[in-house]
């Protein structure tokens, strides 16, 4: 069984995500979103709540997993018995970044392959800030993120601004 894991921090999960995994589950037999619980970004969600926003999105896709993970991507890979880290593309911009980083893995666990899947054109801009930028000043969301995920993101910034209106 061909198995890959699919990291991110997914705050919140997106279309294009979804886009990724859709395409990946092609490719392999078995994935595993995993989600980063140690990241250099301060998540708007909190880790159970990205895994309930992916579990709610991957529920119709079997043999598909979802889990937290701590540490090197690489180290939960093979934990995972992955063969491959996939990883998405927008635009060229993303590249440098993932480039780097897929020679450092490659580095650290030769056995383990990066895979780059381009996302599609309709969902090239999307990015998980954009999406939290818009939402915050209450735009339509909705072309960029599944339902629940929508729903989730108007309640959050309204919970916000209700704790910042109390402080007042």
């Amino acid at each position: 069984m061909r198995t890959a894991i699919y990291p991110g921090t997914f705050d919140p999960v997106t279309n294009g995500h979804l886009d990724i995994l859709i395409r990946a589950k092609e490719l392999f037999d078995e994935v595993t979103i995993a989600i980063a619980a140690d990241s250099n970004k301060t998540p708007l969600f909190t880790l159970g709540e990205r895994m309930e926003l992916l579990l709610e999105s991957t529920k119709e896709m079997p043999n598909v997993h979802v889990r937290v993970f701590e540490g090197l991507t690489v180290e939960f890979a093979r934990q995972c018995g992955a063969v491959a880290i996939l990883r998405g593309l927008r635009a060229l911009s993303d590249f440098e970044y993932e480039f780097q980083l897929a020679l450092m893995n490659k580095k650290i666990a030769p056995d383990i392959e990066t895979i780059f899947l381009m996302t599609q054109s309709e969902f090239s801009f999307i990015s998980s800030s954009a999406i939290k930028l818009t939402a915050s000043l209450h735009a339509v969301i909705s072309d960029f993120v599944p339902p629940h995920v929508e729903k989730a993101l108007i309640a959050k910034y309204s919970n916000l601004r209700t704790e910042l209106n109390a402080e007042d």
